[in-house]
């Protein structure tokens, strides 16, 4: 599979209701373009695939709304939504916040967020220069997973610029 048949399938996979094969998301995750730190600043909303993993699901029970990386080294990964809908990052669910790093996932280096609080990395691999595709991963996780696979879109705000897959900025 190529990027631009990942990025395809990607998104077909995206808006399914039912669910999708982790071998499938593995495919895609091996064909898309790494990702480094300074470039997932910013915030962005997130997604899940339904895989069957025992996360599924309890995430969008916590309102997760999805993450900010203001710095590298200050990263808010579980922005949720209160009861009257506000933002907030929710730290007890986390155990803390987060920061970026560049750390090798199945041969190839890639942006990854590490838990302060928690044995779990989530690594990050670019769909397109406003998407990303994650897969959590941890201490007790074998290599072979199973995985939780999510999706981050950046929200914009006006005037932003930044580097992605396919961007000059982002090659």
């Amino acid at each position: 599979m190529d990027a631009i048949e990942a990025r395809a399938r990607f998104q077909e996979l995206r808006e399914r209701n039912d669910l999708v094969d982790p071998a499938e998301l593995d495919d895609i995750w091996a064909a898309l373009a790494t990702v480094r730190p300074e470039d997932m600043l910013g915030e962005w909303r997130g997604g899940e695939f339904d895989t069957g993993h025992p996360l599924n699901g309890m995430l969008v029970k916590a309102g997760w709304y999805g993450k900010t990386f203001t710095t590298v080294h200050d990263v808010k990964p579980l922005i949720c939504r209160d009861a009257s809908g506000q933002l907030y990052s929710d730290q007890e669910l986390g155990q803390g916040e987060a920061s970026l790093w560049t750390v090798e996932f199945r041969g190839e280096t890639t942006a990854t967020m590490i838990y302060d609080g928690r044995p779990v990395l989530d690594h990050f691999k670019w769909v397109d220069d406003t998407t990303l595709m994650g897969v959590m991963n941890g201490k007790g996780i074998p290599a072979e997973g199973p995985f939780y696979y999510f999706f981050l879109e950046r929200v914009a705000a006006p005037g932003a610029r930044h580097g992605g897959a396919g961007s000059e900025e982002g090659v």
